[in-house]
């Protein structure tokens, strides 16, 4: 699928594990993981993973993955975007594109943690809920003392769901 202002939207291959890391390391305040990780996220969980190209350039990634345990459920891990591809509402699309796969055919809920200061996370969960017509509830879930040692603001879980329609790459831009 192509995006305004030439940005291509597709799966993740394992080559794109670095430049996730490269383009993540250049979104603060965003969590760098191990370029090893990126490398995990792009080849393992590529079918609920997007990438986001402007020609050679990475400027858009999602990483998302079905716990073992819930099926029926998207976690998305991470929302990165490049700061010369922001206000085009790729971030939006990009969680459409996932929705829109085979691999999500089962998903009613979709899940994520924010920050309690995360502005554009908030403002992107709670769009999605909307547009899709359902709830978006959070509740607490990793404690900045308990889990992080005090070196990382306390995560909200956010549940989006549930929805039970069906997302086809015919009816995503209305999502």
């Amino acid at each position: 699928m192509t995006f305004s202002k030439n940005i291509l939207l597709r799966s993740p291959v394992t080559e794109d594990g670095l430049g996730v890391w490269q383009l993540v390391k250049r979104c603060p305040p965003l969590d760098t993981n191990s370029s090893y990780c990126n490398l995990l996220q792009c080849s393992h969980f590529a079918g609920t993973s997007v990438i986001a190209e402007s020609g050679d350039n990475v400027v858009g990634f999602i990483s998302g993955y079905k716990p073992p345990d819930r099926p029926d459920t998207l976690f998305i891990w991470q929302v990165a975007v490049a700061e010369e591809a922001r206000g085009l509402g790729l971030a939006s699309s990009m969680l459409t594109e996932i929705l829109a796969r085979s691999a999500c055919e089962t998903t009613h809920y979709l899940e994520t943690t924010i920050t309690s200061d995360n502005r554009g996370s908030w403002a992107l969960f709670e769009s999605l809920a909307s547009k899709l017509g359902v709830p978006c509830k959070s509740s607490p879930w990793l404690d900045k003392d308990k889990h992080f040692n005090g070196a990382h603001d306390s995560e909200a879980l956010v549940r989006i769901g549930p929805f039970t329609h069906e997302i086809s790459h015919t009816n995503r831009e209305t999502i």
